[in-house]
């Protein structure tokens, strides 16, 4: 059996399953070959030709195994491979945190820096509810004069972070904070607030395929509108961010209500490829405390 025969057969198996995707891949054969690839040992931007490649007896049994966990136990293939990849940058992933996809790695290279004074101004950044620390690393490497704390309430989330903090090189300017929000961490103000926050509706997530089932709910249920621990950060924000500061949230689906609740704050949506642009930013001259509502 060929590389190719095994791939066609993975993609079968795929739309039998029913397998979700959108975790790593958009495509059963992107994700297939990913798995493929990465069981075999061989590299991720291998030519063509590869998929002639013969298979031994051993390397098709390490592939039933691999494909079984994936789609009967419905185990997502970033788990699998250990890792997930985020702006050409690896890092390591497991159960303990969600797999990082985030439309902030389009938006940071290009369309944040007009809303500072400039990339090498900001000395204090914090990224909230950082899960695997991969935008924490990625805010450092764009802010290369700044110190960033990634901050989330998850022990387990934040000890994955630390592999990827390490794995980048980057301790001595990323440090790991466990706090609920910003309520528990560092004193001082910042330049700039990112985060990818829990935007789910409880309900949406009640209702997730298996394989985002797999995910910490943690990480995804934002309450029973998705807006709770959003509401909240804004509140915090008011009082963490310096007078030029700038606040950014990615919200998912909840845009419109995101919109009729926090509209008078003017916020900012920036384009995203597919035209989601559910990643807002808010400056902080736009958040006194009493234009944000107390509820919980």
């Amino acid at each position: 059996m060929t590389l190719e025969t095994w791939l066609r057969r993975a993609v079968r198996m795929y739309g039998r399953r029913d397998a979700a995707l959108g975790q790593i891949a958009a495509t059963a054969r992107d994700e297939a070959l990913y798995l493929i690839l990465r069981t075999l040992g061989l590299p991720l931007g291998s030519p063509a030709s590869v998929l002639s490649r013969r298979l031994s007896a051993g390397e098709c049994a390490a592939l039933e195994r691999v494909f079984k966990r994936r789609l009967v136990d419905r185990v997502p293939a970033a788990y699998i491979a250990g890792e997930a990849w985020l702006g050409g940058l690896r890092f390591h992933v497991d159960e303990r945190v969600l797999i990082p996809r985030s439309y902030f790695v389009e938006i940071l290279p290009t369309q944040v820096d007009p809303w500072l004074a400039g990339p090498h101004a900001v000395t204090r950044v914090a990224d909230v509810c950082t899960g695997s620390g991969c935008l924490a690393v990625l805010l450092a490497r764009h802010f290369k004069g700044a110190r960033v704390d990634a901050i989330d309430l998850s022990p387990g989330a934040l000890e994955v972070a630390a592999i990827n903090v390490r794995r980048h090189r980057l301790g001595g300017r990323v440090r790991l904070v466990e706090s609920d929000l910003l309520s528990g961490g560092p004193a001082g103000r910042y330049d700039v607030i990112v985060s990818n926050p829990p935007y789910e509706p409880s309900a949406h997530v009640d209702a997730l395929p298996r394989e985002f089932r797999r995910e910490p709910r943690l990480a995804l249920d934002g309450g029973p509108d998705g807006l709770v621990l959003v509401r909240r950060l804004v509140r915090e924000a008011a009082r963490r961010l310096k007078p030029s500061g700038i606040l950014m949230i990615e919200v998912g689906g909840g845009r419109d209500a995101f919109e009729r609740e926090f509209g008078r704050l003017e916020p900012h949506w920036f384009h995203t490829e597919d035209g989601s642009d559910c990643v807002c930013l808010i400056q902080a001259a736009r958040l006194p405390r009493r234009h944000v509502r107390a509820r919980s």
